[in-house]
């Protein structure tokens, strides 16, 4: 197989391991932080989940990279990163908890699943981003996976409209800013979710104590921090990684088996009955992931001349001088220029597969 290849599928293969592994943190972080809700206001507990998040990764690099690093992110980078934010970080949380007062919960459980709609659609017709049929059917199988997984025995009494509208747009936000955070998804993972964790989270948190919330307990606040640390930080870090490697659509599909994994441990943690539609919704996001896993995407196509920095190593696409010094180590950071190369290989769109399909 050529290099190329050999690298797209080490591309897929370190996209999908990212992407579930994601999925799998914050899928396990749901039933868990459902206890931290007894008693306390939503909009702080959301605010120390995403604080713990970005405190967490800020000593992870410290840690690391034994102090701070350079970010790798550009000056053009930052625009992409602030919009992401508040759009993910602030407006949709918000959003969301306006329009949890006004519909019942399972109504608002199975429109949470238009996250995943909103983000496949966003980076498809929006974004550009490439597709194909088999793609389109692994990711219906994944979404009716999830419909059938919060689908309720019997539907409580609808909602009201303006509840449901609410929910829908924190949605669309939450998709907007997988597709935001994909343009800027070459940069440190760890950066980028530590910024949103910090933003959104002190946001939140503020926001919650001045509406009345009250100071939580040490115990409460440091098991808090770890979960949103783990749940929302190392998740989010893993999921720009798998970005980086599938492009949008594809890791939003790959997330989406979260609340599987979450319904799953919650049988395991707390004795909750298993259904027929529990098994169902496995079947389906096995088939879904399979189709997604196993796509085959190869045409001739060209890449145009490119710099940015990111951790890589010589492939068919890092054919590039270093200065004098260089000690051969790879994988290796640094600002690189990408020169002009067409050729065919299996593809998917990465960060250096962003080319219009005909």
């Amino acid at each position: 197989m050529p290099e190329a290849g050999n690298r797209t599928y080490f591309g897929l293969s370190a996209g999908l391991a990212a992407a579930l592994a994601s999925a799998l943190l914050f899928g396990a972080t749901t039933p868990i932080a459902k206890q931290l809700l007894n008693g306390a206001s939503p909009l702080l507990v959301a605010g120390l989940l995403y604080v713990g998040s970005g405190v967490g990764l800020t000593l992870l690099r410290l840690v690391q990279d034994r102090g701070l690093s350079p970010t790798t992110l550009q000056r053009s980078d930052w625009p992409w990163l602030a919009a992401a934010t508040a759009s993910g970080g602030v407006l949709a949380p918000a959003l969301l908890l306006v329009g949890l007062t006004h519909s019942d919960a399972a109504t608002a459980s199975l429109l949470l699943n238009l996250e995943v709609v909103f983000t496949a659609i966003l980076a498809w017709v929006v974004f550009h981003e490439a597709t194909s049929r088999r793609v389109v059917i692994g990711f219906a199988a994944i979404f009716a996976g999830g419909l059938a997984l919060a689908w309720p025995a019997q539907l409580a009494a609808p909602g009201r409209s303006l509840g449901l509208v609410l929910i829908a747009a924190a949605c669309l936000c939450w998709g907007l800013d997988n597709n935001l955070t994909r343009r800027i998804s070459a940069a440190d993972s760890r950066v980028i979710a530590a910024f949103k964790g910090l933003v959104a989270g002190t946001t939140n948190t503020v926001l919650a104590l001045a509406l009345g919330a009250r100071v939580p307990t040490l115990p409460y606040l440091s098991g808090t921090l770890v979960l949103g640390f783990l749940g929302y930080g190392v998740s989010l870090v893993l999921f720009i990684v798998a970005l980086r490697h599938l492009g949008t659509a594809r890791t939003g599909a790959y997330f989406a088996t979260a609340p599987f994994i979450g319904t799953a441990l919650a049988v395991l943690l707390y004795g909750q009955p298993v259904s027929v539609l529990f098994w169902s919704a496995a079947l389906l996001m096995l088939v879904g992931v399979y189709l997604h896993a196993t796509e085959q995407h190869v045409h001739m196509h060209t890449h145009e001349p490119l710099r940015h920095t990111h951790a890589h190593v010589h492939d068919a696409h890092h054919q590039h001088e270093h200065p004098q010094g260089w000690d051969g180590a790879e994988p290796h950071t640094h600002e690189h220029q990408h020169e002009p190369l067409r050729h065919s290989h299996a593809h998917f769109p990465d960060i250096h597969h962003r080319h219009r399909h005909g």
